[in-house]
């Protein structure tokens, strides 16, 4: 099968080259990739350290080739999308059926490809701030993959939404279109304490969110954009100023149930347009080396989708 693999002596990292097509396990689907979304982190770290061959790709949409032999997950010929540590930049992908969801027929699969990490991301932070209706929730970076999403999702569960941004003039009207009831150019300035935080950015910015949390209130870190040391003020933590029991919970997408239902939850919503993609930058498979310098310039708001030509 065709594959984008890795190869350190390309410019990019990658060719488009022959490999064998995977095998599956009796618990795994067989998947005809139609799609592809790229991530900062994958094309950063996973590139940079992955051995000469490898197919990487963690976000994939495709149909179903052959359904698991053990009887789990969808038939022959139902459309997917999926979620793994490796293998989606290729003609076929071998997915556990747990990390897969089931998408309504018609629906784009490049727009499907950005949901597998961000969406479901976006969705699992929320779950862990708890009920939403009424709450003010402020959502950094919300410019990013999961930050989109977030947005949406949290306006869809009622909350009012505070969505942080380096550029309100440009991105504001946007941001209000997904859900953001306030449009703020950064942290600092949301005003009244808030209920929660959901941080796309980590750094001095995760300082100046925990610092404006209401009595316990939460912040789910979700991301580290800037790299920069996280330094909090003495006495941060001892709650004198009376704001007790605020909390901050770490976040990774492993952690928890297997994602399939969400994946299919996301797929729904996608379909019925209660969720809107961003999809910054587009191209076959063939273009590859232009959508990993674009998201490597981090110009991007929203993904970068790879359709996977026959």
């Amino acid at each position: 099968m065709r594959a984008l693999l890795v190869d350190h002596s390309a410019a990019s990292g990658l060719r488009l080259g022959e490999t064998a097509a995977p095998d599956p396990a009796p618990h795994q689907a067989l998947i005809r990739v139609t799609a592809a979304s790229l991530n900062f982190g994958e094309v950063t770290h996973a590139l940079s350290q992955a051995p000469d061959g490898t197919v990487l790709g963690w976000d994939a949409t495709g149909v179903v080739e052959h359904a698991a032999a053990d009887g789990s997950g969808p038939a022959a010929r139902t459309p997917v999308l999926t979620l793994g540590a490796s293998g989606g930049w290729a003609e076929f992908r071998a997915v556990d059926t747990g990390l897969l969801g089931v998408a309504p027929a018609d629906t784009d699969p490049g727009a499907l490809s950005t949901l597998p990490v961000t969406g479901t991301s976006a969705l699992r932070a929320l779950r862990r701030i708890g009920s939403l209706p009424g709450k003010r929730i402020l959502i950094t970076g919300s410019t990013g993959g999961v930050g989109q999403y977030a947005v949406q999702l949290a306006h869809l569960g009622g909350a009012h939404v505070i969505a942080s941004t380096g550029d309100p003039d440009t991105h504001g009207d946007r941001l209000r279109a997904l859900g953001a009831d306030e449009v703020i150019p950064g942290p600092e300035r949301t005003g009244t304490p808030v209920d929660a935080v959901v941080d796309c950015v980590g750094g001095p910015q995760l300082v100046q969110a925990f610092g404006n949390l209401a009595p316990h209130g939460t912040l789910v870190a979700v991301g580290d954009v800037t790299l920069q040391p996280v330094q909090f003020p003495p006495g941060a933590f001892l709650g004198n100023d009376g704001r007790h029991g605020r909390s901050i919970v770490t976040f990774h997408l492993q952690d928890g149930p297997l994602p399939g239902p969400d994946l299919t939850w996301l797929a729904d919503r996608l379909a019925a347009k209660d969720l809107t993609p961003h999809i910054s930058w587009r191209g076959t498979w063939n273009q590859a080396d232009e959508a990993i310098a674009a998201v490597l310039s981090r110009s991007l708001r929203g993904k970068a989708v790879l359709d996977i030509t026959p």
